[in-house]
């Protein structure tokens, strides 16, 4: 097959497909070949089954030979991070303590790709329960930065950001609790789609912070970041939290902007005087308002006052349902277990032996804000300030239809250069107050450092406000000054 597929998206996937130039099954085997190729310097992939891959690959190629395929997109391989269940699949959550856990149902989100005829293309790393921007939490390996192999991907979905963005695969799912698609997609130089909470059910995610905690697509474009929302969102009876379903169509009508006159963009003061922006972040950001600006876009000064106390916030609620969501690995039922003298000690060696110093710490963090004298002075006063953080973002929106900030202040960091776990927690300042408000948002390489590396923008919507978002961020995508975002790895 001569097709390049480290830049092949899902629709044109599905073209190539329907027009017979190519089958599931070399489509698959093409991506196994780079993966094997890539893996032992990226390393993406957790588990990579060749004979499972190949085995969903083959069943779709028979069902259009006899037109009975399931979608326009049956056949195309997607990655799926390991912290959303796979019905006979281990589901780590890069942990210790589920090592050999076989989740016994699928994900709502899994059932619907299957049922679409997407192909379940391996389990992504992450770090360790969803808790981490690096990807160096993980219990079993680091994964690095197609763009540079010294630096991190990003995360908690780096893993996933990582497999896109080198071509290791179409498309990839990730969850995002307080910026862990966007931030690794940024870095990584691939589309991250963070949907309003409860568009797209959480059943069958394993929960880290339930109320924050949402799936989303990692893709090459913002089309196939369409595509993917469309297959997965809707109302589930499984999930409470779940939004009805709108009967949208997120990819149709893509192109219906043909420029943005009328469209007003709303820049956050706060954003832009934070000390420790980088220098050429800031400039990537300059660049990308100057093309926002060429299409008739109006923008607006806008603020979000309470932001700088997002990142304080958000440590104090997650944690605490961390804290709360975590206490059910306990080996006790399943997972890993340590063997000991008595009930407390089995608890003890267990949970100190599965558990990485990351989780452990914001575990003891969470139990210490919900404790007896101290719930009203941080998790109820945090729980206030929330409220505060989604008001201002309703108050912007009264004068823009999105607002624009950066996705990280930096590019793709060293390993090892965030060492101290305050630093690593700042590395999300930009994205925690979309999830502490529930709107939805959306990282898209904006621009190529100095140093080589991708910058991301974000653009963040009101609530239900995915499919403006879509379309804005499109347009920006086909009118950037750099096309392709493709690391030479």
């Amino acid at each position: 097959m001569s097709i390049r597929i480290e830049n092949l998206t899902i629709h044109e996937s599905a073209r190539l497909l329907e027009g017979k130039k190519i089958s599931s099954v070399e489509l698959c085997k093409a991506y196994l070949e780079r993966a094997k190729n890539l893996e032992p310097k990226v390393k993406a992939f957790l588990k990579l089954n060749e004979e499972e891959i190949l085995s969903q690959a083959q069943a779709s190629d028979r069902r259009r030979a006899e037109s009975k395929k399931l979608s326009p997109y049956d056949g195309i391989p997607v990655a799926v991070k390991d912290n959303i269940t796979v019905k006979g699949q281990t589901c780590t959550c890069a942990s210790k303590i589920l090592q050999k856990v076989v989740s016994p149902y699928d994900a709502t989100v899994i059932r619907k790709l299957k049922g679409k005829g997407f192909v379940l293309f391996g389990r992504t790393n992450m770090d360790e329960f969803a808790m981490g921007s690096s990807c160096e939490n993980s219990a079993y390996q680091k994964t690095a930065n197609p763009w540079n192999v010294g630096c991190v991907p990003g995360g908690s979905s780096g893993g996933s950001a990582a497999s896109v963005a080198a071509g290791e695969v179409t498309a990839a799912l990730g969850s995002d609790t307080g910026g862990s698609i966007r931030q690794p997609a940024s870095l990584c130089g691939v589309v991250g789609f963070k949907p309003t909470y409860g568009r797209i059910s959480r059943y069958g995610l394993i929960a880290f912070a339930s109320s924050l905690d949402q799936i989303g697509p990692i893709t090459r474009d913002v089309e196939d970041a369409a595509i993917l929302t469309d297959v997965m969102y809707g109302r589930d009876s499984k999930d409470a939290t779940s939004l009805p379903d709108t009967n949208e169509k997120f990819s149709e009508g893509l192109d219906s902007l043909k420029d943005l006159k009328g469209i007003k963009i709303g820049l956050p003061k706060e954003c832009f005087e934070i000390e420790g922006l980088d220098t050429g972040v800031r400039k990537s950001m300059e660049k990308s308002i100057e093309v926002f600006k060429s299409l008739g876009a109006e923008m607006v000064q806008v603020s979000l006052p309470h932001s700088k106390y997002a990142v304080a916030t958000y440590y104090v609620i997650a944690t605490a349902e961390a804290s709360a969501n975590l206490a059910r690995f306990d080996g006790i039922r399943y997972g890993n277990r340590v063997k000991a003298d008595s009930l407390l000690e089995t608890y003890l060696e267990t949970r100190g032996a599965g558990f990485g110093d990351e989780v452990k710490r914001r575990i003891i963090l969470g139990t210490f804000v919900l404790s007896s004298g101290y719930y009203d002075a941080y998790y109820t006063k945090g729980q206030k300030v929330r409220t505060l953080i989604r008001r201002d973002f309703q108050e912007a929106y009264k004068k823009c239809d999105v607002i624009l900030t950066p996705v990280s202040p930096t590019t793709a960091f060293k390993f090892g250069e965030k060492s101290d776990p305050l630093q690593m927690y700042l590395a999300d300042i930009f994205t925690i107050s979309t999830n502490l408000a529930g709107n939805c948002g959306i990282s898209v390489p904006a621009d190529i450092h100095a140093n080589g590396l991708p910058v991301g923008l974000q653009l963040v919507g009101p609530d239900m406000g995915e499919k403006q978002l879509l379309r804005i961020s499109h347009i920006f995508e086909k009118n950037r000054a750099i096309k392709e975002f493709i690391p030479g790895i």
